[in-house]
C-alpha cells in the first residue's frame, strides 16, 4: 500500500518543477492525481507520462476552480488532497517594482490558494477529512532584498492557512504550509545574469548545511516533495496550521564566524 493509496489529489502548477515532481511522487504512492495548470501542452504531456488526469486551471479564476473541482468530484468521487503549488516570482528592488506586478503575483500566489481552499472545502467536509498543503517559501518566513512583491504574497498565504486550519479543523480538514528555500531554478533565471548557474546559486543559499550546495536542483526539490507528501498523507494527521521549513537551517539564525561553535 502506498502512503496515498485510494486518495484523490489535485496539484496546481503541476506541469513542471516542484508541482510535476509532487504529482510524480503522489502517483508512485498510489494517489489518483490531477495535474492542474494553465500550460495545456506541457501539462497534458506531464499528465500522460504519469498516468494522471490533466485539468486546465487558472488558479486566479473562481469559475475555473468551481468547474474544475466539480469535474474532479464527478470523475473520482471526491478530493482528499489539495496542493496549492502554482506561483509566480518577481525579483526587483522596491523602487523598481510597479504596483501592477504585486497585483499580478497576488492573484496567483495568494488569491489562488484562497479560491482553492474554498473550492475543496465542501467535498472535504462531506468526506469528513482532507489535507491542504500550500507551497509557500522561506520568503514567507524571513526576508531578503529584492523580493518585496513575492514575499508579501507568501506571508499572506501563511496567515490565511492558519485561519483555514482553525475554521476547517472541526471537519477533519488539515491545512499546512511548506516553506522551502528554493524550488525550480528556472523561475529564478529570468531575473539573474546568465552566468549565475545552479551551482553558484546553491553555494550562496545553503550555508548552514554545507553539503547541500553539492546537490542538484532536482535532489533538493525531492526534499520539498517529501515534506509535502508527509503532510498530505495520514502520517501528518497531527499537523495543522503549521509552517514547515525545508531550507537547510536558513531561518535558524546567523552564524558568527570566529565565535565559539562556528
Amino acid at each position: 500500500m502506498g502512503r496515498l493509496e485510494n486518495k484523490v489529489a489535485i496539484v496546481t502548477g503541476a506541469a513542471r518543477g516542484t508541482g510535476a515532481a509532487t504529482a510524480r511522487r503522489f502517483v508512485e504512492e498510489g494517489a489518483t492525481v490531477v495535474v492542474a495548470d494553465v500550460n495545456d501542452e506541457l501539462g497534458e504531456k506531464t499528465a500522460a507520462e504519469l498516468g494522471a488526469h490533466y485539468l486546465h486551471l487558472d488558479v486566479s479564476s473562481e469559475s475555473d476552480w468551481s468547474a474544475g473541482v466539480e469535474d474532479v468530484v464527478g470523475r473520482f468521487g471526491g478530493v482528499d488532497v489539495l496542493v496549492n503549488n502554482a506561483g509566480l516570482l518577481h525579483l526587483a528592488a522596491i523602487e523598481d517594482t510597479p504596483p501592477e506586478v504585486i497585483e499580478r503575483l497576488w492573484r496567483v500566489n495568494t488569491l489562488g490558494p484562497f479560491l482553492g481552499i474554498r473550492a475543496v472545502a465542501g467535498p472535504m467536509k462531506e468526506a469528513g477529512s482532507g489535507s491542504i498543503v500550500n507551497v509557500v517559501s522561506i520568503d514567507g518566513i524571513s526576508a531578503k532584498n529584492g523580493v518585496s512583491a513575492y514575499a508579501s504574497t507568501k506571508w499572506g498565504v501563511r496567515g490565511m492557512a492558519k485561519v483555514a486550519a482553525l475554521e476547517l479543523g472541526k471537519h477533519g480538514i488539515r491545512v499546512n504550509n511548506v516553506c522551502p528555500e528554493g524550488g525550480n531554478f528556472e523561475m529564478v533565471k529570468p531575473f539573474v545574469p546568465d552566468t549565475l548557474t545552479w551551482e553558484v546559486f546553491a553555494s550562496y543559499s545553503y550555508r548552514v548545511l554545507p553539503y547541500q550546495k553539492e546537490r542538484s536542483n532536482e535532489e533538493l526539490i525531492a526534499d520539498i516533495v517529501s515534506m509535502i507528501l508527509f503532510l498530505a498523507s495520514d502520517e501528518g494527521r497531527s499537523c495543522t496550521g503549521g509552517d514547515f521549513p525545508v531550507e537547510s537551517g536558513h531561518t535558524a539564525g546567523t552564524i558568527l564566524r570566529g565565535a565559539p561553535g562556528s
